[in-house]
């Protein structure tokens, strides 16, 4: 062998050891802090970052779950509600905050629509989240103001076709505005007009005070509502009609077979959350929904828990961004 080579040889050995010891020692001073900063967790405040304003699904979640994961910390879990562009706004915010489990997102199924929905919207749902949770899933539910004459949603289409139709929605893309405008515009053949708002109960605000004719929300901020007669409910998007509103017709049964249409409410974290700290904020999650009392508040609100995985939330997710993604083409639905 030349002298050169021999040379470049020992170069390289001496580098490719300086290189693993190097490495090694990163690993076992870092690895050990990290877990024991996972198992100090939590140290400091949690905040759960809300993506529509008070009052609606994806709020009414957040606060059950703070006040459950409160109980068990014996830390302070803090609600803030960050609304707009259709919970881009949170999504985006998130995304830039450390991977320590003191600021997670608690937003719907928007976060698969906005995907399709907008050329750019700032985040990518698969790769920059850890995939903590499902929390529960939700029909979705159109609704009008109590003076309305039409009984229920076939009618509703009877009277108003060929006539102008205002509905309002938690905001663009979310899953209850793209409900809204399949039913009434697509299948149902109405000029109907898209009002979007910062959340589910501005919506609904609006439809009690006849600013919209129609609201089309997720069935949670609704039901107390309609129970209180302040908001008549015109169809529900299950397959099958509700326990807790057993009198409202399904769209399926108002000429519309098979349709099926669920909100959903999951809890995301940044990026590269650690593995230890992913499993624990899920086993926390499932804790909670199991509890009789936790399942309870959702039943009352129209919530259906849900538990598994992280894994079993990322598969799910994938298949919510590939439903959605294509009736957001269909439809046609654009953020302006």
């Amino acid at each position: 062998m030349k002298i050169l080579d021999k040379y470049l040889l020992k170069s390289f050995l001496i580098t490719f050891a300086t290189v693993f010891v190097i490495l090694f020692f990163i690993f076992v001073l870092y690895a050990p802090l990290s877990w024991a900063q996972t198992q100090a967790w939590p140290t400091k405040p949690v905040k759960l970052v809300v993506a529509f304003a008070p009052g609606g699904p994806a709020d009414i979640i957040a606060r059950l779950l703070a006040q459950a994961m409160q109980e068990k910390l014996g830390q302070s879990v803090i609600v803030e509600n960050r609304a707009g562009a259709g919970g881009n706004i949170a999504a985006r915010f998130v995304t830039k905050e450390s991977p320590d489990g003191y600021v997670l997102l608690v937003t719907t199924s928007s976060l698969a629509v906005n995907q399709t929905l907008y050329k750019e919207p700032g985040y990518d749902a698969l790769k920059d989240f850890s995939h903590i949770g499902l929390i529960a899933i939700s029909p979705n539910i159109i609704v009008s103001h109590p003076s309305e004459p039409s009984a229920d949603l076939k009618e509703f289409i009877r009277n108003y076709k060929g006539k102008n139709v205002s509905y309002g929605s938690a905001g663009i893309g979310s899953t209850p505005h793209l409900t809204g405008d399949h039913v009434l515009r697509v299948l149902g053949k109405l000029d109907a007009i898209h009002i979007p708002f910062q959340g589910a109960a501005p919506a609904l605000n609006a439809t009690m005070a006849n600013q919209v004719q129609l609201a089309s929300v997720a069935l949670p901020p609704a039901v107390p509502l309609i129970k209180s007669g302040k908001l008549k409910a015109l169809a529900v998007t299950s397959l099958k009609r509700l326990d807790a509103l057993p009198n409202v017709p399904t769209v399926s049964e108002s000429g519309f077979s098979d349709f099926e249409d669920y909100t959903w409410v999951g809890l995301f974290a940044p990026t590269k959350l650690p593995n230890d700290l992913l499993n624990r904020l899920n086993g926390l999650i499932n804790e909670a929904v199991r509890q009789p009392d936790f399942r309870d508040k959702l039943n009352a609100a129209g919530f259906e828990a849900q538990t598994g995985s992280p894994q079993y939330f990322n598969d799910y997710l994938k298949l919510e961004l590939t439903k959605w993604g294509k009736i957001v083409k269909e439809t046609g639905v654009s953020p302006q």
